[in-house]
């Protein structure tokens, strides 16, 4: 099947929202990720819709081939949209071939794909947010927002025997649908901008790279 038919069928949501005034296109795997890129362009004092940029959720690193096949082949949208993305640690891979497959580099290692602005976090963005705030600060944000007993039982699982408290709190984030998000929005509000990760940082100021390759069968 030709890449501009697999763009047309699988066209993503996001592409009604696009308008001819978006300029940049910011593509992360999951919600909790969105909500704190979001957030930290608030407060770094980005107006994200103001500078024509939208940050999209692709539900999971597996579809961000789908997404650059779109972008190239369908719409036009690759015309005056410059890309740029954020993955964890373990979907890398997933980031790395599709850049490959739609013909923006060969062989890229992480410094190959930051040039095209895309991005890898550590571990994963809580991993991140936790090693910025340090544990006890992550601790303080659990407890203004009047969970911290939940976090002192879950600590006493058989599960949790000898694991160290920055894994606790990535898995207890984890734990609740819509736990990450929430953590991420108040990890962030927490967060000495001077402490920002990098990652979360240079994904926002990049979104210099345009997509102009040919549509990959």
């Amino acid at each position: 099947m030709a890449g501009s038919q697999r763009g047309q069928q699988a066209r993503p949501d996001y592409a009604r929202r696009l308008s001819g005034h978006d300029r940049t296109l910011i593509l992360v795997e999951g919600d909790s990720d969105r909500v704190a890129l979001e957030t930290l362009a608030g407060r770094l004092g980005g107006d994200l819709t103001g500078r024509g940029a939208t940050i999209e959720a692709i539900g999971g690193a597996h579809a961000i081939r789908r997404f650059l096949e779109h972008l190239i082949a369908g719409d036009g949208h690759a015309g005056h949209l410059n890309v740029a993305g954020l993955c964890d640690a373990a979907q890398e891979g997933y980031f790395k071939r599709a850049l490959e497959v739609v013909g923006l580099g060969q062989d890229l290692d992480r410094e190959g794909m930051a040039r095209l602005g895309f991005f890898v976090c550590v571990e994963d963005l809580e991993d991140e947010l936790i090693r910025a705030l340090g544990p006890a600060a992550v601790e303080g944000v659990i407890e203004a927002q009047g969970e911290i007993r939940s976090f002192r039982s879950f600590q006493k699982q058989p599960a949790q025997t000898g694991v160290a408290v920055e894994a606790q709190l990535r898995r207890f984030m984890g734990t609740h649908s819509g736990r990450k998000a929430q953590y991420a929005r108040a990890l962030v509000e927490a967060l000495d901008l001077r402490r920002v990760p990098e990652p979360l940082l240079r994904v926002l100021g990049a979104a210099g790279t345009r997509l102009r390759a040919d549509p990959v069968d």
